[in-house]
């Protein structure tokens, strides 16, 4: 049974967003990992976690069998083994990511958001994977008849009680546990109404923004993988010289 804090779901979230958005970056190591989970876009809430934090999530994560640690590069880098645990399709685990990323959200601002990671044809078909989702059974089976066999098919995802005010109920995952909706409520204002056109647009420039944070960070680690290379050159034409 898959039970996740706070910080281990953010964590896991963004291994899975990275795989998806940016696979030349990915897997990512645990300063990119620290830094995508403390971004400040696209992020409900945002968080400031330390390193400490972010390594101590990483090898819960591990232990769970959600995370694989890659040693044989140059630096320790991590991925997520979540289609493999937890038997998700693609479609899947494009709504899983943005529900741990992001918290209660309705069904179009699910397929508002997933655009980088899934094409949905509709709100409707966002609907059906969350109801896919939330239908399947401890027994280690769920009622699609491809489903494949598997030791984990709980309930993934619940519908929320629709807030006084708001025209859509708001759906949540369950990996963390059941939902305490008094905390899951959002502010009226902060996702009423369709989400359509101008909300559209300034998801897709901070996800632009993202990439391009995403970039700078990687040409810095390379820069300082450079650094090091001709610290060591240098290093040795000085021993050289020493004979």
């Amino acid at each position: 049974m898959v039970r996740l804090s706070a910080v281990e779901a953010r964590v896991l979230g963004v291994l899975i967003e990275k795989e998806i958005n940016t696979p030349e970056y990915y897997p990512l190591s645990l300063n990119a990992t620290v830094n995508a989970c403390n971004q400040k876009s696209s992020r409900e809430p945002v968080m400031e976690l330390a390193e400490a934090d972010v390594r101590s999530a990483l090898f819960e994560l591990e232990q769970m069998g959600l995370v694989r640690t890659l040693a044989e590069t140059r630096a320790t880098k991590f991925e997520h083994r979540v289609r493999d645990v937890l038997n998700l399709r693609r479609d899947e685990v494009a709504v899983l990511c943005l529900l741990l990323l992001r918290g209660p959200q309705t069904a179009a601002e699910l397929r508002a958001r997933s655009e980088r990671m899934y094409a949905f044809d509709d709100t409707a078909a966002v609907q059906s994977v969350l109801e896919r989702m939330a239908a399947q059974t401890e027994s280690g089976q769920d009622a699609r008849p491809d489903a494949r066999p598997a030791p984990h098919r709980e309930p993934l995802t619940q519908l929320l009680e629709r807030q006084p005010g708001a025209r859509e109920a708001r759906w949540m995952h369950l990996l963390c546990g059941p939902v305490d909706e008094g905390a899951a409520k959002l502010p009226a204002a902060a996702g009423d109404g369709p989400v359509e056109g101008l909300a559209q647009r300034v998801t897709a420039l901070e996800e632009l923004a993202q990439a391009a944070q995403e970039r700078v960070q990687a040409l810095e680690e390379r820069m300082h993988a450079a650094e090091e290379r001709l610290r060591t050159t240098e290093e040795r034409l000085q021993a050289l010289q020493g004979f």
